[in-house]
């Protein structure tokens, strides 16, 4: 069964960090983009960070410096280590994996995990 199970959310202040993990199952990620999206209420989604089966990779401008997305392809998991946490990154962060060549920009039919939460506050 296809399946994408994020870890590591928590609470945290600010200025602080966080891991968050992405484990896949049901297929290889080896093939395969990954990325992590959040969408604070009432604003579009937006793309945090994103990976390609390459290693190519993708930051909104807003994480840039901060955030730093990586893969082991050996334990089928994707990282987001999220460093100098700020109180408008709380948000839900959900990963998502798709095989095809423009999954980070276009993720709509790639693979969807539930979230997980992050709440960055004093």
């Amino acid at each position: 069964q296809v399946q994408l199970v994020e870890s590591g959310g928590g609470v945290v202040q600010p200025g602080r960090s966080l891991r968050l993990s992405c484990s896949a199952s049901g297929f290889a990620l080896d093939y395969y983009g990954i990325g992590w999206w959040r969408q604070a209420p009432g604003k579009e989604r937006e793309a945090v960070a994103c990976i390609t089966h390459h290693n190519g990779v993708t930051y909104a401008d807003s994480v840039k410096g901060r955030f730093t997305i990586s893969r082991d392809n050996t334990k089928n998991t994707a990282y987001l280590q999220m460093d100098s946490l700020k109180p408008e990154d709380t948000n839900v962060y959900t990963c998502a994996a798709g095989g095809y060549s423009d999954f980070c920009s276009d993720p709509e039919f790639g693979y969807w995990g539930q979230g997980t939460q992050v709440t960055v506050s004093s």
